[in-house]
């Protein structure tokens, strides 16, 4: 869900803002704007990470193309047990 908040009023509750931006286990964006325009996007910490390294495995072809193999795999069924994995590791 994303919010928008001026600039002004941002800066007045930035030490709260972490709080307001995750309740309830929902995680929401804020639109900092300026004049009206969005400026800066707030998030918190963990959904920065997750949209960071999505788009670093996004950008990286050969990670690319395994996960779309994998994909592949998977809806034709050829996927294995954790037994079979096991006994293939030699584990």
């Amino acid at each position: 869900m994303t919010r928008t908040m001026p600039l002004v009023e941002a800066r007045k509750r930035l030490t709260s803002l972490p709080e307001e931006l995750e309740h309830e286990g929902e995680i929401d964006v804020l639109a900092v704007t300026r004049r009206g325009k969005p400026v800066l996007a707030v998030m918190p910490w963990d959904l920065y990470e997750a949209v960071t390294e999505t788009l670093e495995i996004m950008g990286d072809r050969e990670m690319m193309a395994a996960l779309k193999r994998g994909i592949k795999d998977v809806k034709e069924g050829r996927t294995y047990t954790t037994e079979e994995l096991k006994k293939e590791l030699g584990l």
